[in-house]
């Protein structure tokens, strides 16, 4: 009992940055702007987040500051696609060139040509919530089974809030509504007053500013700094975890959790010293990754004008 309740903690402190994440995604693109640059903006979140997390030593201040520069990175892919109608692709993988190297150029600039940050005292990381909590409940191993699961970093808890407020957004509200025509046909939203480009540019800017926390809650919370390996393709199973999820909130949080339960579950194998070789191990959440790619999304539909550039007519 207390290895499923293990398995099931680390899936849900390592699915907490993919929902970020994911969600960046799914706004981008019901916006009508295809986003694969969410590594890149990971990347430099979870950069400043360690980096200011260390010298200032407030958490909450780091986790800002760590979605704000996602926010940065995303205005350069909303220029270029919005403004000078490039394509999403190229400018995405722009991106996630950018986001790394500009990554390991300031973490040498802050922290004295080191290509990681230092380590963050653990009374600055992002809090765990709940224990206060459990600790009413009786002794034995109920406890010790439910703190196990949901002593969690506050992230993890604010990550599953936020598909709630993402759902509510793109589906209860008018905001939402023109978000969604937007990425369906923009010219037929404009004709009803709506203003495209903005609401472009809304949703890129909340893609980049949630990827940024998730990059900041991985150096924040799942960790204590930055290294160049830290993120490694985790942006990119967001981005599986979106297109699983049909662009949809809830569907994209479902496919994090499936993928959070691979790292778990690769994370506990490699913990109890299972005859397993450690490549193979750290290689399951990306093979899962393309299994369920290859098998379950043919009959997903995208946004109908997903990824194509937009111009007003004259």
């Amino acid at each position: 009992m207390i290895d499923i309740a293990t398995i099931i903690s680390i899936t849900l402190l390592y699915s907490g940055p993919l929902i970020y994440v994911a969600l960046g995604g799914v706004i981008s693109e019901n916006g009508g702007v295809v986003n694969i640059g969410l590594e890149g903006m990971m990347t430099i979140g979870a950069l400043v987040g360690a980096t200011v997390g260390y010298y200032s030593g407030n958490p909450w201040l780091a986790f800002l500051c760590g979605g704000l520069a996602g926010m940065g990175l995303s205005l350069l892919h909303a220029i270029a696609t919005i403004n000078f109608a490039a394509d999403h692709i190229v400018s995405g993988i722009a991106i996630n060139l950018i986001g790394p190297g500009l990554s390991l150029f300031l973490a040498k600039l802050f922290f004295d040509g080191a290509t990681l940050t230092k380590p963050i005292p653990l009374d600055n990381k992002l809090p765990k919530i709940m224990g206060g909590l459990i600790s009413k409940l009786p002794e034995g191993q109920f406890r010790q089974v439910i703190r196990i699961i949901f002593e969690q970093h506050v992230t993890v808890y604010l990550a599953f809030l936020l598909v709630l407020l993402t759902y509510f957004l793109l589906y209860k509200t008018k905001l939402g509504l023109r978000i969604r025509s937007v990425g369906e046909h923009p010219l037929a939203a404009e004709t009803l007053g709506v203003n495209a480009y903005r609401v472009k540019y809304v949703c890129v800017l909340l893609s980049g500013f949630l990827s940024g926390l998730g990059g900041a809650s991985m150096s924040l919370a799942v960790v204590s700094s930055f290294r160049d390996t830290l993120v490694s393709g985790q942006g990119f199973i967001a981005l599986a975890a979106m297109i699983f999820g049909g662009w949809k909130p809830q569907g994209a949080m479902y496919a994090c959790l499936l993928f959070g339960a691979a790292q778990g579950l690769s994370v506990f194998l490699g913990s109890k010293g299972f005859n397993v070789d450690p490549n193979l191990l750290s290689m399951l959440p990306y093979v899962i990754t393309l299994l369920v790619l290859v098998a379950f999304v043919k009959g997903v539909r995208a946004p109908s004008a997903d990824g194509k550039p937009y111009e007003r007519s004259k």
